[in-house]
């Protein structure tokens, strides 16, 4: 089986998903906050290891009888489970903006765990260590960008953010 395969369920989640609930979501979701300094090099990263982790599974394929499969394949599934209940509570924010509706009570970033799950499962169902590489370097630079939206939110959402700071963990 091509792993591209499993990227089209997240692509429908991600992006169908996300459209059917709200379509001003999807606009909110492709903002992303001002960047400085190491930032900008982290984003250039973080979108160059999107391509790969998108792109390189085209070219890899999942042996459903493998032992990895049966490892992986959960992990994916999580991921997207994670991914759509992220979709749905993002589509549907508070008055002012902020999410802190379901998964988003217990992980200020569901969607970047639910894509780092998704991106994990593909990789350990191809047993490839490239897409390995860029998962981690994904999940790396992904982090610079949290890092750049915390500082964003906490001047958008001022003590509504530093709040729900102190009650959500970043990741889980």
């Amino acid at each position: 089986m091509n792993a591209f395969l499993l990227m089209i369920p997240f692509f429908f989640i991600r992006f169908g998903l996300m459209q059917m609930v709200n379509k001003e979501a999807l606009s909110r979701a492709a903002f992303f906050s001002p960047l400085q300094g190491n930032e900008k090099i982290a984003y250039l990263v973080y979108q160059l290891s999107n391509i790969l982790i998108i792109l390189y599974p085209l070219f890899l394929k999942i042996q459903l009888d493998h032992y990895t499969f049966l490892f992986g394949f959960p992990l994916y599934i999580l991921g997207t489970v994670i991914l759509a209940l992220s979709i749905t509570a993002f589509a549907k924010p508070d008055p002012n903006g902020l999410n802190r509706k379901g998964i988003y009570r217990y992980s200020r970033n569901p969607m970047y765990v639910a894509y780092f799950l998704c991106f994990l499962g593909i990789t350990v169902s191809t047993q490839s260590i490239l897409l390995l590489l860029a998962v981690f370097t994904f999940q790396i630079s992904a982090h610079w960008i949290i890092l750049s939206e915390e500082r964003w939110c906490l001047i958008k959402f001022k003590e509504d953010y530093v709040d729900y700071m102190r009650h959500v963990r970043r990741y889980f």
